[in-house]
């Protein structure tokens, strides 16, 4: 027998990001090496065509999510979180009594509220002249909409976001003793969210914390131990990519003059606009499956065992599913983006995220006459393709 060759180093995830460079990268990648290795966080596969991506997040018992879902690996001191680190059918228990809280109906409930949030948020912003939308707005923005999914006051969302951003930053250093230490802290937030939605349970229908709690698995009660693991992992995951994606947004239309106009002009087709801004700045890089045996993808052996992150940028992009990829086409029909990913894991808080994102944009079009970039937009970690900070300034529309 032959052995096999060592993969080479083929992809660099630690280059200096900007706001447009990253695309450039991935075009290269998905004509010269669409299924690439490398050899950072401890070596894992790259895909970047829209295609192989779709594959594995469908395929679930050739890809699982249970194990090394997520590049660089999690530490999980604590256990499995659920659903995402579950594969069907054990993932079904838990995200059953998910799904029904964030229909569009509940979304309709919640948009009012939203809309008075953003305002209030908006407001003093634009009135200053020059503000950062994504440290200034979009951050809390996200916080207080999932904070009115879980029933949160506010101060409770900033104190869990605060700890999983230091969470996501040793996990970029990998800190295994910081790493630790966060993911401890957000299991704190997590268990006194559920201790007090014990004492105070609400609709299932209604309530994300009371579904689980009052929801089974084969017959029996999802454990307490279950509940706050499965908040944790809604913790860290509703707080980034919203954020990301509304920076990006914020960029891009400071730098485009015109279809601001057209937008404020033409506030019924903010609901494409999302769709293609979705498609052109997908904010989560960072998820990825481990192959539960040999696989051949793209012509590549990889081995059982090994993790395989989906750049969905790349695959938004592709241009083999796109045409013209890099421009923004509202008209685009039909758009099928994957920024919510496909199959089992599927992001359930879609409908929450467009309803988001239409908002903030409502918002900061509808209160501005114009605005523009004031500054260097700068760029979060590996673990999500956005903005960590967008400066503009603002011209507040007439009274």
């Amino acid at each position: 027998m032959v052995a096999q060759k060592e993969p080479e180093n083929e992809f660099n995830p630690l280059y200096e990001e900007t706001f447009d460079n990253s695309h450039i990268y991935y075009e290269e990648m998905r004509s010269n090496c669409p299924v690439a290795h490398s050899e950072s966080f401890g070596g894992f596969w790259a895909l970047f065509k829209y295609e192989d991506i779709v594959r594995i997040q469908t395929e679930h018992e050739t890809f699982s999510t249970a194990e090394k879902n997520v590049v660089p690996p999690a530490t999980r001191n604590q256990g499995k979180r659920p659903p995402l680190h579950f594969d069907p059918p054990e993932h079904d228990a838990y995200r059953r009594p998910v799904t029904p809280v964030f229909n569009k109906s509940r979304m309709a409930v919640l948009a009012p509220e939203l809309r008075r949030f953003a305002d209030e948020l908006i407001d003093p912003l634009i009135a200053s002249g020059t503000f950062d939308f994504t440290l200034d707005f979009a951050e809390y923005f996200a916080a207080r909409a999932f904070g009115l999914i879980l029933r949160l006051p506010l101060e409770m969302m900033l104190r869990s976001r605060e700890v999983q951003v230091q969470y996501y930053r040793s996990q970029m250093a990998m800190d295994k003793e910081a790493v630790t230490k966060w993911s401890d802290e957000l299991y704190e937030v997590a268990k006194d969210i559920v201790n007090d939605r014990k004492r105070n349970l609400l609709s299932p229908d209604e309530d994300l914390i009371s579904a689980l709690l009052l929801a089974g698995n084969k017959g029996e009660p999802i454990s307490h131990d279950m509940v706050v693991a499965s908040v944790r992992q809604f913790l860290s995951a509703s707080q980034a990519a919203p954020g990301a994606v509304l920076g990006s947004i914020a960029a891009h239309l400071g730098r485009d003059a015109e279809l601001q106009q057209h937008l404020r002009d033409n506030p019924d087709r903010i609901p494409d606009a999302v769709e293609e801004f979705l498609r052109l700045y997908s904010p989560y890089r960072v998820f990825a499956r481990t192959a539960t045996r040999d696989v051949e993808i793209g012509g590549r052996e990889i081995p059982a065992g090994e993790p395989i992150a989906m750049i969905f940028p790349s695959a938004n992009r592709d241009e083999d599913v796109f045409e013209k990829p890099h421009e923004f086409n509202m008209d685009r029909k039909p758009n099928k983006h994957i920024a919510f990913g496909r199959g089992p894991h599927r992001c359930p808080a879609a409908a929450l995220a467009r309803l988001e994102l239409h908002i903030a944009i409502e918002a900061l079009l509808s209160k501005t006459q114009r605005f523009e970039l004031a500054g260097e937009i700068k760029m979060t970690d590996w673990l999500e393709f956005g903005p960590s900070s967008t400066p503009i300034k603002a011209v507040p529309a007439s009274v």
